[in-house]
């Protein structure tokens, strides 16, 4: 059963594109600043302890250029040493200790950022448009709230260190590097240009080759999932090795976009080699030059060096760390992409008229610039009222629920329905958890008394006698197992206490077989009992006790009125009632179209 809105909006613009939308830089930039409301103190008072970590780590490399100059100077002593040791180990103590209080805020506050997210994430993602996910496959929305939230989480501990520690540490260390002579500063920034041209190089390669790989693994999940729904449809039509072989496809496309990945990942790191080897030496000239002229003393350079080795250490691991970056962001982007996809995506808005539950002007609709499916839909359902729809198997009759469900979008004309409406087909779920974990889905605040009143309804309340455990029995994946009517009187039961304005119920009770076609009719007539009801009909006996039948044929109606009018008419559903009658049928005729 699915639940849809009365009147969905405007689809994202990239929705026709394949996969679902990914942000764009400014998007997913706007969301992560949203997403911060709540811990931005926290990340204030995380960026002042970084500063003031880093700028106690400075005291190591002076403490030393201070000994040096010392010696030196013949002017060192015990005392000399002793204030020097001490010195050095405050600021390794108090540098730790700033450091790692820091890097557990920050911890902290990512992970609370990112259990938002994704929480919003499972949430627009069950409330998306079924024509979304289809055209952009399921294995796509899988992998984003799979394989993306892994990547973004598994980020944290490379990510939040450099980001938190690391960039404190450039900055402080480049300003102690100007307070000791301001040419080192100035032989360290010539060099910047190498390091820059790497960033320029890798960000113009990376993003791409991320992108790449993340679909790529989108692909394969969607084969996988795809294998594993319709794993009976496999092994009865002897497609395991066809099945096989696209799995393994699309899974060696991932390992050779994962070794592209790598692949760049290597090129960044002989760039950033280069420029650690030419941050040295022109440090070390200039401090000869220095030193030579009487500009720096031995001690100055010492000092320098330090700092210039202290920051090679950051740079590096700042660059290397965007190849990680780079990749959760292509994650981020996705899962956002997800998250901000409008609420409202879908038909544009059309009022119902007065007494109409549901209506219908001009609809056509094809699937991805096939043929036509549905032709110039002109319809108006009653509120109230009971419609069956009837035709032969690909006459458009699930095309037509569908569309007035608001699960597809018409491609020309106006669509209206009521705020809630509940929709069953054949192909009905019972979700792994108790009987009544599957009914209250539909109504969380459903009483015991109310559950089983929904069952006696159904027919259904002797399944709680036949059950170990009554309400409390686990059925679904390991659980009790149920007959294909039983999982269908769930079903029904759950419309029920979902109390839609609108059921439509989609050859909802055909699996069941002709066994206990009977009892789910009578369970059928007590959900639409006082509500509108839109019935796909699987045998002619539904059909004959709804209000109004409408006969479907290549997408078009083709006769309209009650089940005397037509029968009297002699069109072709009177045809076809009277083969009915005779027994000599069970189902409207299959044909093509």
């Amino acid at each position: 059963m699915s639940d849809t809105s009365a009147a969905p909006g405007t689809a994202p613009s990239d929705a026709g594109l394949p996969g679902l939308p990914i942000a764009s830089g400014p998007e997913t930039a706007r969301e992560v600043w949203r997403l911060t409301h709540g811990h931005r103190l926290q990340l204030a008072a995380t960026g002042v302890l970084g500063i003031v970590s880093t700028g106690v780590d400075l005291i190591t490399p002076a403490a030393i250029g201070f000994l040096v100059d010392r010696v030196q100077a013949g002017t060192a002593d015990l005392t000399t040493v002793l204030t020097v040791t001490v010195a050095m180990a405050l600021s390794a103590v108090l540098g730790a200790t700033g450091t790692a209080v820091t890097i557990v805020l920050a911890t902290r506050a990512y992970h609370a950022i990112l259990a938002t997210l994704r929480e919003r994430l499972v949430g627009r993602a069950l409330t998306l448009p079924q024509h979304l996910v289809e055209r952009a496959g399921t294995g796509d929305l899988i992998s984003r709230s799979s394989d993306d939230v892994t990547a973004v989480a598994d980020a944290a501990p490379a990510v939040i260190p450099v980001l938190t520690v690391t960039v404190f540490t450039i900055v402080v260390s480049l300003g102690g590097l100007a307070a000791v002579e301001w040419p080192y500063a100035a032989a360290f920034a010539v060099v910047l240009p190498v390091y820059a041209l790497a960033m320029r190089w890798y960000l113009r390669t990376g993003p791409r080759v991320y992108r790449a790989e993340r679909a790529a693994m989108s692909a394969r999940a969607q084969q996988i999932l795809e294998s594993q729904r319709g794993y009976a449809t496999v092994l009865g039509f002897g497609l395991a090795e066809r099945r096989h072989r696209a799995v393994m496809t699309d899974s060696w496309g991932v390992a050779v976009q994962s070794l592209r990945a790598r692949a760049v990942q290597s090129m960044l790191n002989g760039r950033l080699n280069l420029g650690e080897f030419l941050s040295l030496t022109a440090v070390l000239v200039v401090g000869f030059v220095l030193i030579d002229h009487g500009a720096s003393s031995v001690g100055g350079a010492t000092t320098a060096m330090l700092l210039v080795l202290r920051l090679l250490g950051p740079v590096n691991q700042l660059l290397f760390v965007i190849d990680t970056l780079q990749s959760a962001l292509a994650s981020l982007s996705r899962m956002i992409g997800v998250v901000t996809i409008p609420q409202d995506a879908g038909e544009p808005k059309a009022p119902t008229g007065a007494g109409s539950a549901v209506r219908l002007r001009e609809v056509t609709f094809r699937y991805d610039g096939g043929p036509r499916v549905l032709d110039d839909i002109t319809l108006d359902l009653p509120a109230g009222q009971h419609v069956a729809v009837v035709g032969a198997s690909g006459a458009g009759k699930s095309t037509l629920a569908a569309v007035i469900a608001g699960i597809h979008p018409p491609g020309a004309g106006t669509v209206a329905r009521p705020g809630h409406v509940a929709v069953i087909t054949q192909e009905v779920h019972v979700f792994a958890g108790t009987v009544r974990d599957n009914l209250t889905l539909a109504a969380p605040e459903a009483t015991d008394r109310e559950i089983r009143a929904a069952l006696d309804a159904t027919g259904a309340v002797g399944l709680l006698d036949l059950t170990p455990g009554g309400l409390d029995t686990v059925v679904g994946m390991g659980g009790h197992p149920l007959t294909d009517a039983q999982a269908q009187q769930l079903a029904l039961a759950r419309v029920l206490l979902a109390d839609p304005d609108l059921a439509i119920l989609d050859e909802a009770t055909a699996e069941a077989g002709s066994a206990h076609a009977e009892q789910l009719d009578r369970a059928v007539l007590a959900v639409l009992a006082g509500r509108s009801g839109l019935v796909i009909a699987h045998r002619l006996s539904q059909a004959a006790v709804c209000d109004r039948i409408i006969v479907l044929e290549h997408g078009r109606i083709t006769e309209t009125g009650t089940h005397a009018g037509l029968v009297a008419a002699g069109g072709g559903y009177a045809g076809l009632w009277s083969v009915w009658q005779e027994g000599q049928g069970s189902t409207w005729p299959s044909r093509s179209g």
